[in-house]
């Protein structure tokens, strides 16, 4: 049925995720209709950009809003509404937001951890290296890694892993949860943060909760405590959910793609351009969310959007142009040329995208360079995906080397 625009709307995702496959729908859509009417599960219907300049454009220009999606029924794929906060806010309360927190994350704060993230690496590989094969590849490798750096980042207690990993699904449920248990999982994970946060008052430490508690309270008039609580729950949940998600992600794509692992073994040192690579051609999300909303009337892809419309950029589309990458289906861990979008774009660009590089840089390089006989221990078709989640990934991945 036609919605307000007289265009009917396609349901939105086009498919259920099946694995790492992009639906070939995308690329039709680039071809032929490159602006297309959209209903997500949830919320009002939207636009979806599916070309990679239209993608950008959507998500660097300011007549395209994030804070105006506050009191609209913003197209999602979950019941409750996205929490506010900093992914809810344009420049410059944006921009106050993001300085309380943004040295953290610079390339040289981040090359700083790359020497105690490599030893995280080497420890988890020398675990299961000694109760030996079969292992989980994402419960013994992928999940500690990435959260035993953000904790040591933050200052959060490692040993607390098992309350907060679970807490942090609620950041990227859609259906595994249900809507009471989400509220609870955020009602968890906000007053455990907060508890730190009166910790850190008490007992000034060396890490990222206290100096943003030091800020709060030195420019009480810039950030108020919940802005600082959130804030900071956001980067625990974020700051290891996605890695943990694309780590097995990768090996799995380097496991079925024996020529480009071989590449890899043969140019250990082009690492860091097979890791922008595998960011190119994993679709991490099922679907695109987070609109942003036209604030005038704007042209894209030769369609009028009205002032007041949501838009959804699809990276995952934006990252198989084929007006941008060379045979953009194929993974080429030696692509020259690779101006992908993984990380986002503007000025919601992911905050940890140096960390995220860095972990998977030395998460994947270690399992390449100490495990040269790594395999996948089953037939694939007996691979446990993730479901229910905004997420696509592997739920277990048994390897054996």
């Amino acid at each position: 049925m036609p919605d307000v625009t007289g265009v009917t709307a396609r349901p939105y995702p086009f498919s259920p995720p099946d694995r790492l496959n992009l639906d070939p729908l995308y690329a039709e859509l680039r071809r032929v209709e490159p602006l297309t009417r959209v209903r997500l599960p949830f919320g009002e219907a939207a636009w979806l950009a599916t070309r990679y300049a239209d993608v950008r454009m959507v998500l660097g220009d300011a007549r395209f809003s994030r804070a105006a999606s506050v009191g609209r029924d913003e197209p999602r794929l979950t019941p409750r509404q996205i929490e506010g906060g900093i992914l809810s806010m344009d420049p410059p309360e944006h921009t106050r937001l993001r300085r309380l927190v943004a040295k953290a994350f610079t390339a040289r704060r981040v090359e700083q951890l790359r020497p105690r993230t490599r030893q995280i690496a080497d420890e988890l590989v020398d675990a299961m290296v000694t109760a030996g094969p079969p292992a989980d590849l994402v419960e013994h490798f992928a999940t500690p890694l990435p959260i035993q750096v953000i904790c040591e980042l933050l200052g959060v207690p490692f040993a607390d892993r098992h309350l907060f990993h679970v807490w942090s699904e609620a950041i990227v449920s859609t259906t595994s949860l249900s809507p009471e248990q989400i509220h609870d999982y955020l009602d968890n994970l906000y007053g455990y943060i907060g508890e730190l946060v009166q910790q850190r008052r008490r007992e000034p430490t060396d890490d990222l909760i206290c100096a943003m508690v030091r800020a709060r309270d030195e420019h009480q008039d810039r950030f108020t405590e919940q802005e600082v609580v959130q804030l900071a729950a956001g980067l625990l949940a974020a700051g290891h959910e996605t890695t943990v998600t694309q780590l097995p992600n990768f090996a799995y794509v380097l496991l079925t793609h024996p020529d480009q692992l071989a590449w890899l073994r043969a140019e250990p040192a082009r690492l860091p351009t097979a890791i922008e690579e595998l960011m190119r051609y994993v679709p991490l999300g099922v679907a695109s969310a987070f609109a942003r909303y036209a604030t005038e009337d704007v042209e894209v892809g030769g369609v009028l959007v009205r002032a007041g419309e949501p838009v959804i950029g699809s990276l995952s589309s934006a990252n198989r142009d084929e007006t941008v990458f060379v045979d953009p289906d194929r993974l080429d861990l030696g692509r020259a040329t690779n101006p992908h979008i993984g990380f986002g774009h503007g000025v919601h660009h992911c905050l940890g995208a140096q960390l995220a590089r860095m972990e998977l840089q030395v998460g994947i390089g270690t399992l390449v360079a100490r495990l040269p006989e790594l395999r996948i221990a089953v037939p694939e078709s007996e691979l446990t995906w993730k479901s229910g989640m905004i997420v696509r990934g592997l739920a277990r991945m048994p390897v054996t080397w």
